[in-house]
């Protein structure tokens, strides 16, 4: 007869809750609370950060679990603002002197977007704009 493993047959696994949040989200949204007022990251910078995943897994864990993260700080790669929430991430732009670039007249809506040069944050100490 072999030896038993560490966990006892017939023994329950670890407890987990509705409210625990999948490995991968956790580590989501601790970058997006890393990234500085005023800045932003794409999806993909995310992804990349994490050197696991995409901009399409970010963007589900944003809309699944991003509510309680600033969320408006990880966007679109052209800078468009999240379609359904422009106005709240806007307003939060405007606080927090995101750089932006105004909407051209025969742009719909007349929403600016971000200005993605000077927004865009590396990840790196440099938390200024430029």
């Amino acid at each position: 007869m072999g030896r038993m493993s560490e966990q006892s047959a017939g023994a329950e696994p670890p407890e987990t809750h509705p409210d625990d949040l999948p490995e991968y989200a956790e580590r989501v949204l601790e970058v997006a609370e890393l990234i500085p007022p005023g800045r932003v990251m794409t999806y993909g910078d995310v992804a990349e950060w994490l050197e696991e995943g995409g901009p399409r897994q970010v963007g589900r864990v944003m809309s699944l679990y991003g509510g309680a993260v600033p969320w408006w700080r990880v966007v679109r790669s052209d800078g468009v603002l999240l379609p359904g929430h422009e106005l709240r991430a806007l307003a939060h732009y405007r606080t927090e002197g995101t750089p932006l670039r105004e909407a051209n007249r025969s742009a719909e809506g007349h929403l600016p977007r971000l200005d993605m040069r000077r927004a865009r944050w590396d990840g790196g100490a440099d938390t200024g704009h430029t």
